[in-house]
């Protein structure tokens, strides 16, 4: 236990340095983190062309793992590794080895620690029967469950954060439409649409591989390395782990825990089937949160809009009112206009009793013109009632 405190802290120094150390080239940073079957955990400072060679895949697809380019998420299985490029998990996994890019990282320090318990030989004396239970999976498969159960877990945590502030907002901007809260809901509406694409494309990467047996035969990395070193295949496999000291010892374990698939169903994938169906369920129920969130979103712009079309309908009728008041006004004007010129005429003489029946004519005359306006309105349904 102490030589493994003393080698996590070698690494996380050393791992310190080289980030110390890139300066300038942070953004593309070369360090790795790698843990083997036996525990062991080192950093690595390595170029793209030692980690090509190492775990033998080409320069396209390690080009997936470069942080600098945007990638979406993806699982590829390879002929000696899966690479595995999900949000900031960017790893590539062997029959016998994890490599970890960035794990300085904020987002990534949870996956190495889970990795470090996960996948520590002394997990079955320390879990019994749960870790005897880990240690009959293969190395590959209990460290693309690490990766896996971490990003589902990470989009989950997003999820939640995301609902519990949405939906607060979004009874607020029911209750009382503003620009602040319209201009919060707008924010809250992107990073939704957001992440719910990010879900959505580990949902889909999940399904591809569900629905492909041969995709899913690729990623069985020690089946592959146990047929290649099995007598049945002939002269054995290369050596393509030359920097793994216990080479040997693994073959056999892997060869003697995947001898009854290399003699009967090598096309067999219940294993990692059942598998990923656990994490596409857990990433399916965070979709279908999301999915929710957005219908409530558009029930509320339904329900803003048929409040501002409400408003806009009011306004219309005020107009309304208001041009109808305006034109009768405009008459009794008239009237009054008429009657107000200075012209000489031999009626205005003598006939002064006659300007209260004017007034009081006109009066009459227009505000019947407007009650026959407003109620020829409300016979059409063009005013409420």
């Amino acid at each position: 236990m102490a030589a493994a405190v003393v080698v996590a802290g070698e690494a996380a120094a050393a791992a310190a340095a080289a980030a110390g150390a890139g300066g300038k080239k942070r953004g593309a940073s070369r360090s790795w983190i790698l843990f083997d079957a036996a525990g062991e955990e080192r950093v690595l400072d390595a170029d793209k062309y030692a980690i090509m060679h190492r775990v033998d895949i080409n320069a396209r697809d390690l080009r997936i793992l470069d942080p600098l380019l945007s990638y979406p998420s993806t699982i590829l299985g390879r002929e000696r590794a899966i690479v595995l490029n999900l949000e900031h998990i960017k790893a590539i996994i062997t029959a016998e080895e994890v490599l970890l890019r960035d794990p300085l990282d904020d987002n990534v320090i949870p996956v190495v620690e889970e990795l470090r318990r996960r996948l520590a030989p002394s997990s079955a004396t320390q879990h019994d029967v749960e870790g005897a239970e880990e240690d009959e999976s293969p190395f590959e498969f209990r460290a693309l469950e690490v990766t896996l159960e971490a990003i589902c877990s990470f989009l989950g945590a997003r999820t939640t954060e995301l609902e519990s502030a949405a939906y607060p907002a979004l009874d607020e901007l029911t209750s009382k439409i503003s620009s602040r809260n319209l201009d919060r809901v707008r924010k809250l509406k992107s990073g939704m649409t957001r992440l719910n694409a990010r879900v959505q494309k580990v949902r889909d990467e999940l399904e591809q591989l569900l629905d492909d047996d041969d995709d899913m035969a690729d990623l069985y990395l020690s089946r592959k390395l146990a047929g290649a070193a099995s007598p049945v295949s002939g002269s054995g496999g290369p050596n393509w782990f030359p920097a793994s000291p216990t080479i040997g010892s693994k073959i056999s374990r892997a060869s003697r825990a995947s001898a009854p698939t290399i003699h009967g169903n090598e096309n067999d994938v219940e294993e990692l089937e059942m598998l990923l169906e656990a994490y596409f369920m857990q990433i399916d129920g965070t979709l279908n949160k999301l999915t929710t969130l957005r219908e409530y979103i558009d029930d509320t712009e339904d329900y803003i809009n048929i409040q501002l079309d409400n408003h806009r309908n009011q306004l219309i009728q005020l107009e309304l009112f208001l041009s109808s008041g305006t034109v009768c006004l405009s008459l009794y004007s008239l009237v009054a206009g008429i009657f107000g010129m200075n012209i000489p005429y031999t009626w205005n003489d003598n006939h002064g009793y006659i300007f209260k029946w004017v007034v009081l004519v006109s009066g009459l005359f227009c505000a019947f013109m407007f009650v026959s306006i407003v109620a020829y309105a409300r016979h059409k349904g063009l005013v409420g009632s």
